[in-house]
């Protein structure tokens, strides 16, 4: 077990997303979680049905009683919920200068739920995103907070250059959401553009895609990988995770996040 990291997020009852498929993302790559938690959703693959906020002094506790005892090498932030938390968590982690920190700007659930307060997104930009060494939104993400369209790998890029210009270090802008048989994501940091194509994976099941990307790009940078290698890891990971979904769920069902763990080796 090599990597301390904490992931600052909601909780999905329905383990496929949030804190939980966090925690599986970061334990299958061979790091150690650790867990402060901003809100608990009753979700399944239907959407989030209801919605219990977290106080933000809390969840400045919990990140501060975990991080002092155990230390932490990496941190990554899901569903921060509101202006309020996002300010307690940015004064809470400048305590942890020089760590790597992966912003997921969980602002919508798959199911269509709100999930960030449309007040914290200048929030985000004024204090959270300059900190980050990565920010990691989807394409409609990426609209939400830009304000325009993006249709076309050559949006992406453009709107990738447009997050670095309102001060985000390095993008990696996610393309899932495009119409195409081949999903590309873009990663835009002081070294340029690089693109990551891969053929679409035909299925359901891609529900907790970002939370688990986003935390597999947080344990490899915990554990001393570049950006760019601790993308593709996430990448091969993530693809292996959607091939193996293990069918729950009638909507948008959980990936396999064991995947590549063997449980026989224990029998």
């Amino acid at each position: 077990m090599k990597g301390r990291i904490l992931s600052i997020a909601g909780s999905d009852s329905g383990g496929g997303a949030g804190i939980q498929a966090d925690i599986k993302a970061i334990t299958a790559l061979g790091g150690y979680a650790m867990t402060a938690v901003t809100a608990l959703t009753a979700q399944n693959t239907h959407g989030v049905h209801g919605v219990e906020v977290t106080h933000p002094d809390f969840v400045a506790l919990q990140i501060r009683t975990a991080c002092d005892d155990f230390g932490v090498d990496a941190i990554k932030t899901g569903m921060l919920v509101d202006e309020a938390i996002v300010d307690r968590v940015a004064d809470t982690i400048e305590g942890y200068s020089g760590v790597p920190l992966v912003v997921d700007p969980v602002m919508v659930a798959k199911g269509g739920a709100k999930l960030l307060a449309p007040g914290a997104i200048a929030a985000l930009f004024g204090r959270l995103i300059p900190m980050a060494t990565v920010l990691t939104p989807n394409i409609p993400e990426a609209e939400l907070l830009l304000g325009r369209t993006i249709r076309s790998v050559d949006d992406m890029i453009a709107g990738a250059h447009a997050l670095r210009e309102r001060g985000a270090n390095a993008v990696v802008l996610k393309g899932g959401h495009l119409e195409s048989d081949m999903i590309t994501d873009v990663l835009l940091d002081a070294d340029g553009v690089k693109t990551y194509p891969a053929p679409r994976i035909a299925t359901r099941h891609t529900h907790g895609t970002g939370c688990t990307l986003a935390s597999a790009i947080a344990t490899g940078l915990a554990q001393g990988l570049d950006l760019d290698a601790s993308l593709r890891r996430a990448r091969s990971y993530l693809r292996a995770a959607i091939e193996g979904a293990p069918g729950y769920g009638t909507l948008a069902g959980p990936v396999d996040h064991a995947a590549g763990i063997d449980p026989n080796r224990f029998a």
